[in-house]
Parts: structure tokens; sequence; C-alpha cells
């Protein structure tokens, strides 16, 4: 199960110098330090031993591994992870990630540390080069298949390495054995080139798009037009081969025409940097804002728009977008959605959920938008597709404006923490529609008799005698019976018996002399409420089986006065709700007394003394529902 938000409201990035420390004794790296510095002994992570568990989950090691000593951001937020310098290794040599001088170790160091934040080195099998750059810089992805790139391709790439952003490209293979392999205008297949410049220089009275690519290994390069010693480079102006750096070394960086590029290469990968990692002196910065949130079955975890019943259930996000790009009339901006943890979870048998989301033009109204609004408008954009990744980003071009953007997993009932990314060109503002919690009291109950009982208190006040004697006051367990008796003659509801426990939460709500039993004054006040409720539970009992959905909830709740947010919405689903997400009657009556008792207490405490309570009504109601 998810970790449930508490606080989705929008989120700066964490600096790398306010990492959070992730070891079990809470201590950060110069304090564990200093512990073995007195101690004179060298550091051993207990969190991450040196044993058959931090290397695989789902298997028994192959090979005898020895572990010997030689002589880094997830989820939004830097993390400060302390391991030991014990490395795996296999008849004297690194098994896994190694430099090719045998005596040099930050490489294998690094991977240590990364293996740990994901709980084993067999959990980082199956990675991906943009994710890799995320998790160690804190930036965003994004991939383009470079066939299929946007019409404005050149400006996006010009724009990322002017924002100082990591870019890759690569040529895909057919097959295994195309590998590495070398085309004869001396580019290699499968193999991860970077980015480094683009620019547009005067060739023969017309000006011409160029993109720099560079070969880590140093050598092997582009052979074709404008290339190191191309004829093309003669008909250039000195001043603008030095502007470029142009020079005929064998270094693996060569300059290619940016139409020749779109033919040979086939995949780009750009990592966008965050603020907090980039110079302060540098121009172009993105505008980052961040939403932390789960998906929890039965409240939240609506799937896709294919499931109309329950997409309107997912967390909703308000994005505001103001201020258009420098000469444009629309504002730019990507979102990217994480699903956290996966790899962690892997030894658990989790798996990387189907994700993606889509992007709808606001109404202009608050609060969470209900199942009609989705039943009647298509969206205005959304991710290119759904697909198992960890993360989904895609860019956008939209009108100034507000729009909600829906995050969801394909289908329903799949439950995960995600994280929401939003890098826009110019500041945007967001929010989380299901962050504040508006809850309506009601007036504090003062009864008030009416000048003459209906057929209906009169059936009341006699069945009341029967039972209480003339004081006409009922215990918990003689209410149990009165109402039980009353609801079997109601045919439009079919329902089980109600609860001692519901019973007693009625007292505790309606008792205003504290005696503990219900006088019949104070019964008649309740049955108005309770007939109320009724009817709201018959609204949503659609099959009219005695029971709701728990993804109904929200709109049930929002009838009765109380509308929640997602972090207590998901606790009460998940208190009140059975195995197949179905909220009986009695457990909604139990439920609304409860809220209502919570918040009126609340609201006395707040009014009396104000300095009695620091909570505010969402924690207070936290708190009361969990007693």
């Amino acid at each position: 199960m998810p970790y449930l938000c508490r606080d989705s409201r929008p989120q700066l990035p964490t600096l790398p110098g306010a990492a959070r420390p992730t070891h079990s004794s809470g201590k950060a790296y110069e304090e564990l330090k200093q512990e073995c510095l007195c101690r004179g002994v060298l550091f051993e992570d207990p969190d991450f031993p040196a044993c058959s568990s931090s290397l695989f989950f789902s298997e028994k090691l192959p090979i005898p591994f020895v572990w010997k000593r030689p002589p880094f951001w997830q989820h939004n937020e830097w993390l400060d992870v302390v391991i030991d310098d014990r490395l795996p290794t296999f008849k004297g040599r690194l098994v896994f990630l190694h430099s090719a001088e045998r005596n040099e170790f930050w490489s294998a160091l690094l991977e240590k540390a990364y293996a740990k934040l994901n709980g084993s080195y067999e959990a980082l099998k199956g990675g991906s080069t943009i994710e890799a750059m995320e998790d160690f810089t804190g930036g965003v992805g994004e991939m383009y298949e470079i066939k299929k790139a946007p019409d404005n391709f050149y400006e996006i790439l010009e724009k990322a390495l002017k924002r100082c952003s990591m870019v890759g490209c690569s040529i895909d293979t057919s097959c295994a054995a195309e590998s590495e392999a070398k085309t004869p205008f001396g580019l290699i297949k499968g193999h991860a080139y970077s980015v480094t410049g683009i620019d547009e220089v005067t060739y023969r009275g017309r000006q011409v798009q160029l993109i720099r690519i560079r070969n880590p290994w140093g050598q092997v390069e582009w052979n074709g037009p404008w290339s190191d010693n191309s004829p093309e480079w003669r008909s250039v102006s000195p001043s603008d081969q030095r502007r470029l750096s142009q020079a005929a070394l064998d270094d693996g960086e060569f300059w290619m025409k940016f139409e020749d590029f779109k033919v040979h290469f086939d995949k780009v990968e750009i990592c966008n940097l965050t603020p907090d990692a980039l110079e302060d002196n540098t121009a172009h910065k993105w505008e980052v804002t961040i939403h932390q949130g789960s998906w929890v079955r039965g409240s939240t975890a609506g799937g896709c728009r294919n499931f109309l019943e329950t997409f309107w259930t997912n967390p909703q996000i308000k994005l505001h977008l103001t201020e258009k790009d420098d000469g444009q009339d629309d504002c730019t901006f990507i979102a990217a959605l994480m699903q956290k943890d996966r790899r962690k979870l892997k030894k658990l048998g989790a798996k990387m959920l189907t994700i993606g989301y889509s992007i709808y033009e606001s109404p202009g109204r608050d609060g969470h938008l209900g199942k009609d609004f989705f039943r009647y408008h298509h969206s205005k954009a959304r991710s290119k597709t759904y697909i198992n990744l960890r993360e989904v980003s895609n860019r956008f071009k939209l009108p100034p404006g507000d729009y909600i953007l829906v995050p969801s997993t394909f289908e329903p009932h799949q439950e995960a923490d995600f994280c929401l990314r939003i890098f826009s060109e110019k500041k945007a503002i967001t929010e989380d529609l299901d962050e504040n919690v508006a809850i309506d009291l009601p007036e504090p109950l003062n009864p008030i008799p009416s000048p003459q009982e209906t057929e209906e208190e009169k059936q009341f006040r006699a069945l009341f005698e029967q039972i209480s004697g003339k004081d006409m006051e009922i215990a918990a367990e003689e209410l149990e019976y009165v109402l039980n008796a009353v609801l079997k003659k109601t045919k439009n509801i079919k329902f089980k018996n109600l609860s001692l426990i519901s019973c007693r939460n009625i007292i505790s709500l309606m008792d205003t002399n504290g005696n503990g039993k219900l006088e019949f004054s104070e019964f008649k006040v309740f049955w108005e409420k309770m007939k109320k409720w009724i009817n709201i539970f018959l609204q949503f009992d659609f099959d009219k089986s005695g029971s709701m959905s728990s993804y109904e909830l929200r709109s049930a709740l929002k009838a009765a006065g109380y509308q929640l947010n997602n972090y207590l919405l998901q606790l009460i689903v998940l208190r009140y709700s059975d195995e197949q997400f179905q909220i009986e009657f009695d457990d909604f009556l139990n439920c609304i007394i409860r809220l209502e008792n919570a918040s009126r207490v609340f609201q006395a405490l707040s009014v009396k003394n104000k300095e009695f309570i620091n909570l505010n009504i969402g924690e207070f109601i936290n708190l009361a529902m969990n007693i």
C-alpha cells in the first residue's frame, strides 16, 4: 500500500545542501564519519550490509562473491546516502560497474550508493539513461523520436542547451548483433552520444543549421558533410569557425547539418535541469512546481478516462498559465508524472504500473470536478500514451488560462505514490483541488418543539414510552432496537442491522445533557438528520443493493456538507470500505456521525480557547477519526 500523502500543496525543489538523511540512525554523512573517526573504526553500513540480500532479491548468488574494501536526488528531494566502502568482487575483480584502471573505485562506490537507494544491485537491472540522468541531477527527462519530432525541434534543442540541459542522442538497432556496429558515415549504432552545441552559419549566402555531437569514446566521428575535414568549412568565414570552435581533431566531437542529423539519428533524450542544479549566472532557467500524491484503491485510484465511473476520483491539479512565452502567443510547459519506489518494491513483487495523464480546460469553478464534467468534456491535451515507465513526460504549448491535470494509472484500483513536476518557460501557478478542507458545519442543536406532532412522531413517542418508561430516555442498546425496528419497515432501503457502535456514536453526537442517554426531543432532531442521510445514501446506492461504491463517497460526503482533501478521504475509505470497495449503510452512517461530532468539537474548542488546540480542522478530524 502506498503512503498517504499528507501535504499535496505545490512544493519548491529542495536544494542539494539540504539533503534529507536516509540512514536508519537519522544521522547524515558528516556525523557518521566523525563517530567512526572517534572510535578509530571503518564504517560498516547496517542498512545495506555486505550480504546476499543486498545483491539479489529473487535468486541465489550465481558465484561466491567476496566483499572487499579498496587501499548522490530521488522523487523531488536530495538524499544523503551513506555507504561503507566494501564492494562485491570475484577472484579479486569488481563484479559490477568498474573503471578501466584497477585502482579507481569512484564509479563502483557511486553504483553501490544507487543500489542501496533502490534496495539491491538487482533492482538496477533494466534501467534507462534518462532515469539515471534524472536521479543524479534532479532534472526532468524528455524523449523524442526524431522522425516524429515537432516542427520546432531545432528551437527545442537550442533552448535546452541554453538552459544547460543534458542532451543525448542515439541510433536504434534492429538486433543485438547491430549493437556498436559502425555505419559507412562513421556513426555507431546503439551508442550513447551527447549533443554539445547547436548553431547557424552563413554558407554560400544562406543560413545553415548545424548541430554538434560528441562520441564519449573520444574518437570515431561522422565523416559526412560538415565533418571535421569536409570542404564545406572552406566556405565559412574564419570568425564563424572560431565562434563554433571548429577544429579538425580526432577527439570524438563533430558538427553535422541538422537535416542530416534527423536522417541518421533516431532518438533524442533531454534532461532539463532544475534551477538549483544550475549556476546563478545561467541566463535561461525553468520555473518548477512539484506535487506529491497517491493513488489508493477505493478512493483515488480511478484509472484512465476509459473507466468513466471512477476516473473523476483521481487526484486533480489546477494549473494557471498566465504568462506567454517570449514573442509567442502560447505558454510552454513540461508535465512529468513519476511513479515512486517501484524499483525498491521489486523484491515484494511490485512492477512498473502503466501511467499517464489528461489535461482539461478548467470550467472556472473551484473544487474537485465530478463525473459529469468528464462525461461531457474532451481533454485539451494528454500524455502521448499510457506506458509502464517510471516517468511519463511531455511538452505542451497551450494558450494562457486555467487547466485541470488528472494523473492516473491506466487500470483502476492500482496503488502507487507519485510525483508530478511542472517545468514551465514562465512562472506557472499550481494548486491541488483536493488540498483544502472546507466543511459546512450545521448549526448547534437547539431542539425546538413543533406546535403539533406529526403522525410519524406519534408512532415514535409510543415506541419510546414502551421501551424507556416515564423518563422518556433510552440507552444505546435500546436505540439500536428502535432504529432497526423502524428501518426494517422502510421499503426503499436494503441494509443489514445498524450496529451498537453506531448507536453509541449517535448518542455521543446528540446527548446535550451528558447523561449517556437520548431524550425524545433529541431523538426527533436526530431523526430529521437520519432521513437526510438515508436519502443521500440512496442517491449513491445505484444498484439498490444496500451498499455504495467507495469511489462515490466523496460526492456523498459533499452532499452531506463535507468536502475533504484526498488524505482524509483515503483514510476514511481504508477504514469503512470492504475488499470490493463497497460501503454499507451502517458504515456510512457511522462515518457521517463521527465526522459531524469531530468537526463540532473542533469548532467548540477553537472558539473557547484558541491556544488550547494548534491543529487545523483536517488534522483534528484525522485524529478524531482514528480514536
